[in-house]
């Protein structure tokens, strides 16, 4: 493996429901991506998009961060409804793949899966909620991948947790401006601590979910 290199894929909602913080996504999407751009060592990312339309569209596929492209109103388009588990199997699988086929001096020291979401599940076809559940137990117990969970809906975050996601690194985010780029934000700065080597994983703080009004109804 690669000391200092880091692998980020992100899982990004384009339902019709994310309409209303659309600009504020693609806002704290490009924050997210130039905060990174700044950061010492390696990194590529992977960014899919899914939908009901189409469940998994890669859009860049672990493209060197120097190089991904800002979001757009035109490149980020929501629509239809949310098959989130397809999402992350095929996230999972995709990324297993990827990895296996890079020649060892060339794989990721640290590996990232980011999961952002505005509701719950209910259009997959694939896969279940049970095999996720133990796709992301293998990852992290095998592999020590770190799975992060951002979603504005509180029972999407109980089946993030009931799915094995670990609490520390699942968070609640309001469903308005404020709340979009206070997550963004709060992501950047644990990937970039976990980048680092400061942080042994991708969590969220008190700090983080005191921004969220959100958070206080899970207490």
């Amino acid at each position: 493996m690669k000391d200092g290199y880091t692998h980020i894929s992100v899982i990004l909602d384009r339902t019709g429901s994310m309409e209303s913080i659309r600009d504020d996504t693609i806002g704290g999407f490009n924050t997210f991506l130039d905060a990174q751009k700044a950061e010492p060592g390696l990194a590529s990312l992977t960014l899919v998009q899914f939908d009901s339309q189409d469940p998994y569209e890669i859009v860049y596929h672990f493209k060197p961060l120097a190089e991904i492209p800002e979001l757009t109103r035109e490149t980020f388009v929501p629509r239809a409804s949310t098959p989130l588990l397809d999402a992350i199997g095929r996230g999972i699988n995709d990324l297993e793949k990827s990895l296996a086929d890079r020649i060892e001096d060339e794989k990721p020291a640290r590996v990232v899966m980011v999961i952002i979401t505005d509701g719950q599940e209910n259009a997959s076809r694939e896969f279940r909620k049970d095999q996720i559940e133990k796709m992301i137990k293998e990852k992290q117990e095998k592999s020590a991948w770190q799975f992060v969970f951002l979603s504005a809906d509180l029972a999407a975050i109980g089946e993030a947790l009931a799915s094995g996601m670990p609490a520390a690194s699942v968070m609640a985010h309001d469903k308005d401006g404020h709340g979009t780029s206070a997550a963004w934000a709060s992501l950047s700065r644990s990937i970039a601590d976990y980048r680092a080597g400061t942080k042994e994983d991708v969590s969220f703080t008190e700090e983080d979910r005191a921004k969220q009004k959100i958070e206080k109804k899970r207490k």
